[in-house]
């Protein structure tokens, strides 16, 4: 198989200038953090998850669509450690640039980006797919081998303490 074969436009997410640049200045902030993470280990823990819990769902959404929003989801942090504002929304906005410079339709960016707007908010605001990144995201992490547990600022209800995904 040729690489990058079936899924060109998420190679070209992950080779896309400001996309490195960015994942280089989250490292850089996140040096000496104790908690989770926001490097490609925990983007690709989400793509394949959120891909899975879009199979069960038997939802109509493109794989690709599925990798790409899953990498670019947390994209929004530097601008977070940066500037103190919400990752959120400046991941959709940053996103949304990516997404169109890689291939992807307006249709699908608008998916993607209200995905990634709304995925920290637990409300469950968003359509079926911004709902999906939500529990993947959060679905991603193993809580059950941190070494900084204890201090979490997370609710209990949500940490994860054996594997589901």
């Amino acid at each position: 198989m040729i690489r990058g074969r079936n899924m060109e436009r998420v190679e070209k997410v992950m080779n896309h200038q400001t996309f490195k640049d960015i994942m280089k200045r989250i490292e850089k902030a996140e040096i000496d953090r104790v908690f989770c993470k926001h490097g490609i280990s925990h983007l690709l823990d989400v793509a394949r998850i959120l891909y899975i819990l879009v199979l069960e769902e038997k939802a109509d959404i493109d794989k690709e669509l599925v990798y790409a929003t899953a990498l670019l989801h947390d994209i929004g942090r530097c601008e977070q450690y940066e500037k103190d504002v919400p990752h959120s929304d400046a991941g959709a906005d940053i996103a949304e640039k990516i997404l169109k410079d890689c291939g992807f339709s307006k249709t699908e960016c608008e998916l993607a980006t209200n995905a990634i707007r709304v995925h920290s908010d637990k409300s469950g605001k968003g359509d079926l797919f911004a709902c999906l990144l939500y529990r993947a995201d959060k679905l991603s992490r193993n809580c059950f081998e941190c070494g900084a547990i204890a201090d979490c600022y997370w609710p209990e209800d949500l940490k994860n303490y054996c594997v589901k995904y």
